[in-house]
């Protein structure tokens, strides 16, 4: 009876033992995740000293002169480059339409007089004596079947244009979930279906050249690349009125009030600039 008694005051007094627990770090808080945190998609690198001085001294500039005259916003910005390549020039157009009536959707194409200064890569779906045509007009790929079939089962988009005859419409129209959000899927309005009675030939040639395409987009703007910075400024000038009088020539009938609403020039690397036109 005593010796349960000594057991049971031994079991009372008797220290808990202290497990020791290790301090685990979290990724979130570990050196080489902060180093990281930069470099994670989506979000751009720190931008040092010298270059948040470079882009503060850009944007005061742009924002002293305001809205200018298209000859002044192509010469700022070419005073305003601070790339090493070859930037493209965008023109952006913010239209008083409504994107959620389908009649009043902006959507064509235009020939810019100077081109665009790249490459275009053109494929043509077409068949029988069109197809001699379209590689002899300078078209990249041309076929019928065998292309859509490739697109289909490669997912390949290695181009920049689609033409279609319109007796291969029937087949194309299966492409409109892979064409379709890209922007690539032909149709009348945009000129990239071809009838019977137009010339294939002439129309390869015009966006090999520099034809672009344009359409609205959800909140009634347009946008357009018309050329690069190292082309002379008279030519983006020229560009950029083409591209300003089609959009105003494919005015709906349905529109009331201020149909352009403002006109901003911008570069790859440079911010817009409010233009009267």
């Amino acid at each position: 009876m005593a010796k349960s008694e000594k057991d049971t005051n031994n079991s009372e007094t008797a220290p808990t033992p202290v497990v020791e627990q290790k301090a685990v770090a979290t990724p979130a808080t570990t050196e080489s995740n902060v180093k990281r945190k930069g470099k994670q998609p989506g979000r751009p690198p720190r931008k040092g000293k010298k270059l948040k001085a470079q882009i503060a001294t850009i944007y005061s500039k742009v924002n002293k002169e305001g809205q200018v005259s298209l000859d002044k916003a192509v010469s700022l910005l070419k005073q305003v480059k601070r790339a090493k390549f070859d930037e493209s020039v965008e023109i952006h157009m913010s239209l008083g339409i409504d994107s959620a009536q389908s009649d009043q959707m902006i959507r064509g194409s235009v020939a810019l007089p100077h081109g665009v200064g790249k490459k275009v890569r053109v494929l043509v779906f077409c068949q029988g004596d069109n197809s001699a045509k379209a590689k002899a007009a300078g078209a990249d790929f041309v076929g019928d079947v065998d292309l859509i079939k490739k697109i289909q089962s490669e997912n390949w988009l290695d181009f920049d244009v689609v033409l279609a005859s319109q007796d291969m419409m029937g087949q194309v129209s299966r492409l409109g979930k892979v064409l379709g959000p890209r922007g690539l899927m032909p149709t009348p309005k945009a000129g990239t279906v071809i009838s019977s009675g137009q010339d294939i030939t002439a129309i390869i040639k015009e966006f090999k050249s520099g034809k672009v395409e344009y359409r609205s987009d959800k909140g009634g703007n347009v946008h357009a690349g018309i050329g690069k910075i190292s082309f002379d400024a008279d030519k983006i000038v020229s560009n950029a009125i083409a591209f300003v009088e089609q959009v105003r020539a494919s005015k709906p009938t349905g529109i009331r009030g201020n149909y352009i609403k403002s006109v901003t020039l911008s570069a790859t690397m440079c911010p817009g600039i409010p233009v009267t036109i």
